[in-house]
C-alpha cells in the first residue's frame, strides 16, 4: 500500500470523488503543512495557518498508480486556479501534492508539469493532522446539503460520466 496527499480544494470534494476510485482502500480529510499544530476547522477557515485541506489516499499500488490518482486530482479541480476552487477562496484551498518519495515527487513534477498553467504545489509532506470527525466521509453522510447536491455531487456525476 501507498499513500498520496492531495489538495485540490474543500476536501470534502476530493474525498468524495476518490471514495469512487478503484484501488483506493482508506481515505481521511485533513491539514497539512501549515505552522499551528493540531489545528482546527475553524483556525484553517482563516486562512492564517499554512495548512491546505488534503485527503491522504491509502492506495493499493498494484490496482491504481501514483499517476493515475492524478489523472484524477487534475480532472476534478482546476490545477490553474491560485488559492480557489470555485466559490472556495484562500490558500486552504489551493492545489497541492505533498509527496513522501523522490518518486511521488518526480512523477508529480512531470504530471503537473504537462497541464499549461498549472500552479499546483509540489511540495514535501512535512506534517498531517486528522480534521475532525465530522468532515471524514461528509458527502456520504450528507448528500442532502445545498453544497454537496449543488457542488460536490455535480463533479462526481461529470467525472464517472466522461
Amino acid at each position: 500500500m501507498e499513500t498520496a496527499y492531495l489538495a485540490g480544494g474543500c476536501f470534502w470534494c476530493v474525498e468524495a470523488i476518490f471514495q469512487r476510485v478503484n484501488g483506493v482502500i482508506e481515505l481521511k480529510s485533513g491539514y497539512c503543512n501549515g505552522s499551528t499544530q493540531n489545528p482546527s476547522y475553524e483556525s484553517i477557515c482563516t486562512g492564517q495557518t499554512g495548512h491546505a485541506e488534503v485527503v491522504k489516499i491509502d492506495f493499493d499500488e498494484s490496482v491504481v498508480s501514483f499517476e493515475a490518482l492524478l489523472d484524477v486530482f487534475n480532472a476534478t479541480h482546476d490545477p490553474t486556479s491560485l488559492n480557489q476552487q470555485g466559490a472556495d477562496k484562500g490558500t486552504q484551498y489551493r492545489s497541492a501534492i505533498f509527496y513522501v518519495s523522490e518518486s511521488q515527487k518526480e512523477i508529480a513534477t512531470s504530471v503537473i508539469g504537462n497541464i499549461k498553467g498549472a500552479v499546483t504545489e509540489i511540495t514535501e509532506l512535512d506534517v498531517f493532522y486528522p480534521a475532525e470527525g465530522y468532515h471524514q466521509n461528509y458527502f456520504n453522510d450528507n448528500s442532502n446539503q445545498p453544497y454537496c447536491r449543488m457542488v460536490i455531487l455535480p463533479k462526481i456525476q461529470k467525472y464517472f460520466r466522461d
